[in-house]
């Protein structure tokens, strides 16, 4: 099996199947190399009469002996679910949710923790907490229990280096003993039970009683899929106080906090030993003002489910015991607090968002707050799918759909360094991918079998995952080993839609003409696909039934023709020659098909719909004579819908770039600020994010998720277009400033840290006079374009000009 080494990395790979990727450990929670594990795998014992998503968490413990001075020790943990390490009664680290959702039959993050300081001479305890997480927890629009595996087990090897020159190793083994926690019911989708009476204070302290606990079972589970971690982990990350508590009945508050993001919240003030608290979570409220789940709670159950969907219940054990559920994620800005005596005190109950901890390297603001708000909202979108990887939405589903993150991978590139987590994801897509090259619609799939899925897989625009994602990755860091060690990947996607081109004919297409053309060999016509997405006024129910009946040849032809091309880039970059000169080949071929099949006789593109000439236009589809021609028929297209936008997911946010880039960037900026449904301003006047489809609420009552980040993509036109900056060459080594200014926007400011550091921008009009400062790194070139066209060569340092 072949080895990859990351830049500036020293790693040593597992077995990793279609792609190998390891990674270096950051310290205090991973090292550079796994550790030739002494461990066995444990099982908790478990009672039958605990069904799936009512099954406990569990205590895991041992003690043991320290004879001397701990001059290092490391804890070495994973699990089949989702596990909290714990030394002599303190919890270790500040990772959450550990460790992690990967393809866990092929990759199994093994963190590692800096534990010396929790250590001392004599003797010493050491546990875990074990509830269901991804390993057999719900999952998906199908909600699917058990997709890994039905039992959860755990695995760690505690290495103690002491003064004296021996070494200690504390295994999981048969040494260990379990019993069910206090934590009665934990599923990251339906929510927790905790009775804190039965909290065993110094569960995992020396000397403690464990005589009622159960010797744990061993477990022969396989070490193979092992792997180190790639990417930052979950974490808790801030903190949101509410802005409002309202009574909407005795013992019934909603606490509004404002904000919708992904997490928990941490609630004291529980009443009386045995009074039950319930809490739930959502992102709406309805006409009584009580805390609604209809818009997201629906899902596509693989079997009956008796459990409530983002809820909470704590019983009280009358102390100040402070309630937190760590073992399960919501999404919400409102919940409902059910069994508070009195007033709700705001200081008793908080939103702590958490999801993985992505460091910032991009921002943006503008003189027009509504602007300000549109990139806030996108933020925090993304931001609350941003947990463990890139999922469409905390609540209903929380999967990692391939065509959302393809689409908004050059956002969140320029606004948080992504490179390492997108890393893992693309590594789990290679793993998922099935053996004809076809990329799963989810990554990572438990249950890519499964009949709500079968023959739903290798749609266009969500597949092309493969190659979009780590082109993007290079553009924003010209690094090409993410490109290597996904090659292979990349070119079995292509191939496998490559054959469906030539081997398969629509069945429009097949009645229209029963002898094909030449050029039908490759038109991709044929298969599932989810096409444009939620246009507006689609319905979601109607959209899934009908998809496997339509022509979406168009828009599949379109992605297998960017595909090749970005292969054909990548392959020379990586010195490929003869696959380059095949996908390069193959792209020409493909271009040249969906020109004939696609433009009439008269120069006009086929569908004529927005998304339709947008994608064209952005794809490279279009020939230089009938550019313009059809940029203003999609003007023209605009107009007819009363100034307002009419793509879905693909199309969105390639349109105010594609306006700008031929002459319209007044439509562009009105849609931009058209505040009527279908419209940006529209979501958020009404919320704090993106929605996932136009008229996510219409009246009082939410339709579908308002948490869906793909269209707010749009941001990036706030990066290169309002602000002006923009890569001509990967890393930032070259790049173009050239603000657009309009729709009264006085100022504008954005940065980005790229490789070479920051790069700043920022431009004024006053009085009719503009003024642009732009902060260029070492290393890296600029091309400053001012709004009357005098361009301008810029070197390192700080350059002011005015215009």
């Amino acid at each position: 099996m072949r080895r990859f080494t990351f830049s500036n990395q020293s790693c040593a790979s597992e077995d990793l199947g279609g792609a190998n990727y390891s990674w270096p450990m950051t310290e205090g929670s991973s090292s550079s190399r796994l550790p030739a594990f002494t461990a066995s795998w444990i099982e908790p014992v478990e009672s039958v009469d605990s069904p799936a998503m009512h099954r406990p968490a569990y205590h895991l413990a041992r003690e043991f002996v320290v004879p001397s001075h701990v001059v290092s020790a490391r804890l070495w943990a994973t699990a089949h679910g989702v596990y909290e390490p714990f030394i002599n009664g303190s919890r270790v680290g500040d990772i959450e949710l550990a460790p992690g959702f990967t393809a866990y039959r092929k990759h199994l993050q093994v963190h590692a923790f800096v534990v010396t300081d929790l250590l001392h001479v004599g003797n010493n305890a050491i546990g875990a907490i074990l509830s269901d997480g991804w390993w057999r927890g719900q999952h998906g629009v199908i909600r699917e229990i058990d997709a890994y595996g039905p039992n959860v087990s755990f695995l760690a090897e505690l290495i103690i280096e002491l003064a004296d020159g021996q070494q200690i190793r504390v295994s999981t083994n048969d040494t260990w003993c379990s019993s069910p926690s206090h934590i009665l019911a934990a599923d990251l989708i339906a929510g927790e039970t905790h009775d804190l009476r039965r909290r065993v204070n110094g569960w995992c302290v020396a000397g403690t009683d464990r005589t009622s606990w159960d010797q744990v079972t061993v477990a022969d589970y396989s070490m193979d899929n092992l792997c180190e971690v790639l990417g930052p982990p979950v974490r808790r990350i801030e903190e949101l106080s509410p802005v409002s508590i309202t009574q909407i009945a005795p013992l019934r508050h909603v606490v509004d906090f404002g904000q919708n993001s992904n997490g928990w919240v941490r609630l004291s003030g529980l009443g009386p030993e045995g009074n039950e608290v319930t809490l739930k979570y959502g992102e709406w409220t309805n006409s009584a003002g009580e805390v609604t789940q209809s818009n997201v709670a629906d899902a596509a159950f693989s079997e009956p489910h008796d459990v409530p969907f983002q809820t909470d219940r704590v019983y009280s054990a009358g102390d100040n015991t402070v309630f937190e559920p760590r073992h399960s994620t919501k999404g919400f800005r409102f919940v409902e607090v059910e069994g508070i005596d009195g007033v709700l005190d705001s200081a008793s109950i908080v939103s702590v968002v958490v999801h993985t901890d992505l460091q910032r390297v991009g921002d943006f603001e503008c003189s027009d707050e509504r602007i300000n708000q549109l990139h806030r909202a996108a933020d925090w979108s993304f931001r609350g799918n941003a947990c463990e990887i890139p999922t469409d939405c905390p609540t209903r589903e929380r999967s990692g759909w391939t065509g959302d993150w393809q689409i908004y991978v050059e956002t969140a590139s320029y606004l948080y360094d992504v490179f390492d987590w997108s890393a893992k994801w693309m590594r789990d897509l290679a793993a998922d991918q099935f053996p004809d090259g076809k990329v799963t619609s989810i990554v990572p799939d438990p249950s890519p079998g499964a009949p709500v899925w079968r023959g739903s897989h290798g749609s266009s625009g969500w597949g092309d995952a493969a190659v979009h994602v780590p082109w993007e990755l290079y553009r924003a860091s010209a690094r090409t080993d993410m490109l290597a060690a996904q090659f292979e990947s990349m070119t079995q996607w292509v191939e496998f839609a490559a054959r469906r081109a030539e081997g398969r004919r629509h069945p429009l297409r097949e009645a229209q003409r029963p002898n094909p053309l030449p050029h039908e060999r490759f038109l991709w016509d044929s298969g599932w696909h989810y096409g444009e997405w939620l246009e507006p006024g689609a319905d979601i129910e109607t959209d899934v039934a009908s998809l496997g009946n339509q022509d979406h040849g168009a828009v599949a032809t379109a992605y297998l023709y960017r595909s090749a091309d970005q292969l054909a880039q990548i392959s020379l970059l990586l010195r490929k020659d003869e696959e380059a000169q095949r996908y390069s080949e193959l792209a020409a071929n493909v271009l040249d098909a969906w020109r004939a099949e696609f433009i009439d006789d008269e120069g006009a593109l086929m569908p004529r719909t927005q998304a339709n000439l947008c994608r064209a236009l952005a794809f490279g589809l279009v020939p230089d004579s009938l550019r313009q021609r059809t940029a203003d028929d999609l003007v023209q297209l605009i107009n007819e819908a009363d100034m307002h936008l009419g793509t879905g997911f693909l199309a969105t946010p390639m349109l105010l770039p594609v306006l700008a880039d031929h002459g319209h960037l007044d439509t562009a900026y009105s849609l931009l600020f058209q505040d009527t449904e279908p419209s940006w301003m529209y979501m958020t006047n009404q919320y704090s994010t993106i929605w996932e489809d136009w008229d996510g609420i219409v009246g009082d009552k939410a339709t579908h998720s308002l948490n869906h980040y793909s269209k707010g993509a749009v941001i990036s036109f706030l990066h290169q277009y309002v602000a002006g900056l923009t890569i001509q060459e990967p890393g930032y080594r070259r790049v173009r400033v050239a603000p657009r200014p309009g729709a009264g926007i006085s100022w504008a400011r954005t940065h980005h840290d790229g490789p070479n550091g920051r790069i700043g921008v920022e431009w004024s009009l006053e009085n009719g006079v503009g003024t642009i400062t732009c902060d260029i790194p070492n290393g890296t070139e600029c091309e400053l374009e001012l709004p009357t066209g005098s361009i301008y060569a810029l070197s390192a340092g700080t350059h002011i000009h005015t215009w």
